[in-house]
């Protein structure tokens, strides 16, 4: 296993505010991140995330908010970086494109690829999307519409540079047949296999005239024209961890990164793209890229461009921080689309959060304090009955099935098992009835089954911490030493009106 653990999240369009996709993305992220530092120790984890600052998107929302391209997106950034301080959101690094530091790696590339070779001037006449910033073929663009947003193109003809990305395509195909676990889900590596196998690259345009668009970085060798905003903004992955020597190599400790998480749309740029553009600067391809699935409303993508996002601040206000976190994290297994609404959100809470984990920590420490005066039993327990005996090796083998579901990215499977630990307890408590134990005044069963449901509790409040970490505290709080320190519900229920 490596001994050091890089992540990133794609670093966000700053033309509009943040939604829930851009959150679902960071607490995943955030997760791995708490889960990789205890395995690892928190100087061995790096995690990158920032902001994508340049091209025609941007210039044109400052031009309609009436601010200077720089204003704009310094505000907008910010916007961010609140958002993930409110989702307590654990990054290491914070990149921006317009940062000295990224410009001039950003630059050092393609120096370093046009020396090779490997990239030209050449005349560009086709359709271009301005919102999606995307070059469409005529058979793509069905009724003169961008087949990603259904907004009109236009027609540009214009003399730009290309990166040679057709010389690469056959090694690319050779690299993904031989690295399946490159690309997760398994479905995204097949239906990119599938397109390089059936479809043959174009060059990629790399540069914009800056008669057409001023906002971006000057190409070293052309410094009329600005650079793509594509091919600027996937160089952040390696301009926040490094830098290139006097001999063109790239140097740095935390390359490659172990994993790169977004979102499926932007899957191609990552998986077609990026490796190419790394393969072509001599420099070793990230171990896996993961593309998760949509947050649908009402069947819909939800996405900036369609005005049907969802703020992410509005739900945690509404519902609690932890509660969000978990909704995005156990609603739908990642990779899939998944439907977001705010009745799922109170369903989950109320059914797992209150009724479930709420619940048992509640009439625990209720017991502790009713029968032990608050002092927790001090005895090893040995499994005296079949019941305990399966609680106690579900709590042995938490730690394995937690960490081994979220080295595979399956958030809802590693909370499912810490669920089930859950549903045990909370089964085992029905089933013996404490009360009746108290009753015939069995002391020395009563302690054990105490004892048990405590050493639950803490077992499943140690996984909580990297998932829901003020949940987590929360519980923690309430032991203190060897005695108990009830404090108020975790989750109240939210009742809901009955139509």
């Amino acid at each position: 296993m490596s001994n050091k653990f890089y992540i990133t999240t794609p670093i966000y369009y700053v033309n509009a505010s943040p939604h829930i996709g851009h959150s679902y993305t960071t607490i995943a992220a955030d997760v791995l991140t708490r889960f990789k530092r205890r395995v690892l120790g928190k100087e061995n984890v790096r995690f990158l995330t920032g902001t994508d600052e340049h091209g025609q998107k941007i210039q044109k929302a400052a031009d309609a908010a009436k601010l200077s391209a720089q204003s704009f997106v310094d505000q907008t950034s910010q916007q961010f970086r609140d958002l993930w301080k409110s989702l307590d959101v654990s990054y290491d690094d914070f990149i921006r494109t317009t940062q000295p530091r990224h410009v001039k790696v950003v630059q050092k590339c393609l120096e370093i690829i046009f020396k090779k070779g490997d990239i030209y001037e050449g005349k560009y006449e086709g359709l271009y999307c301005t919102p999606c910033e995307t070059f469409w073929l005529e058979a793509q663009a069905v009724g003169g519409l961008c087949p990603d947003c259904h907004r009109p193109v236009e027609r540009i003809v214009e003399t730009n540079y290309f990166f040679k990305l057709t010389k690469y395509q056959d090694w690319l195909l050779g690299y993904l047949r031989e690295n399946p676990d490159f690309i997760k889900p398994g479905s995204r590596y097949e239906e990119t296999l599938r397109f390089l196998e059936l479809n043959k690259l174009n060059d990629l345009c790399i540069s914009r005239p800056k008669e057409r668009l001023s906002w971006g970085i000057p190409l070293p060798f052309a410094p009329e024209h600005v650079t793509y905003v594509w091919f600027d903004a996937l160089v952040n992955y390696i301009s926040a961890v490094g830098e290139f020597d006097a001999r063109d190599n790239y140097v740095s400790k935390w390359w490659p990164a172990e994993l790169h998480l977004m979102a499926k749309d932007i899957l191609r740029q990552h998986t077609v793209y990026w490796p190419i553009m790394l393969h072509a600067l001599n420099i070793e391809l990230p171990k896996r890229v993961f593309a998760h699935g949509w947050w649908m409303l009402n069947e819909d993508k939800m996405s900036k461009s369609r005005g049907n996002v969802v703020n992410p601040l509005e739900m945690v206000e509404k519902y609690g921080l932890d509660a969000y976190r978990y909704f995005l994290l156990r609603e739908v297994p990642f990779g899939l689309d998944g439907n977001f609404s705010e009745e799922g959100i109170i369903k989950r809470y109320n059914s797992d959060l209150a009724n479930d984990l709420g619940n048992l920590v509640y009439r625990t420490l209720t017991m502790v304090e009713k029968y032990f005066d608050g002092n927790i039993p001090d005895l090893k327990l040995n499994g005296s009955t079949k019941s305990v005996a399966e609680i106690l090796a579900k709590i042995e083998h938490l730690p394995v099935r937690v960490f081994s579901a979220l080295d595979e990215q399956n958030f809802s499977l590693a909370l499912e098992s810490i669920w089930e630990l859950i549903g045990m307890a909370n089964k085992h408590v029905e089933e013996t009835k404490p009360w009746n134990l108290a009753k015939e005044n069995k002391q020395e069963d009563l302690k054990e089954f105490i004892r048990l449901l405590v050493d639950v509790i803490r077992a499943v409040a140690d996984k909580l911490e990297i998932f829901i970490p003020q949940t987590a505290a929360s519980i923690q709080e309430q032991f203190v030493g060897d005695k108990v320190k009830k404090g108020n519900p975790l989750f109240p229920r939210i009742e809901t009106k009955k139509k």
